[in-house]
């Protein structure tokens, strides 16, 4: 039962960051830090989707924390590109 409700979070986790990598789509414009910041978040979520095993939750808490920060950067990229 437990492995369930992980596999459910993580699909839950992934599918969130899918949707708003394509939400926030052509985002930074002009903001090649915010860009290349923004890219490393996404490596590091996809890099830690890969890792086996859970990590006792910590590897989910990590996936979830770096879409936070995905959709923060993505926020203020909007933000900049429309002031």
């Amino acid at each position: 039962m437990k492995n369930w409700k992980l596999i459910t979070g993580i699909s839950a986790a992934l599918l969130f960051s899918l949707g708003s990598q394509q939400a926030f789509a052509g985002v930074c414009r002009d903001q090649p830090n915010m860009a290349a910041g923004l890219a490393a978040l996404q490596e590091a979520r996809a890099d830690l989707a890969k890792a086996e095993h859970n990590k006792g939750g910590w590897r989910v808490a990590a996936i979830e924390a770096l879409n936070k920060a995905i959709a923060e950067a993505d926020r203020g990229c909007a933000f900049a590109d429309t002031h």
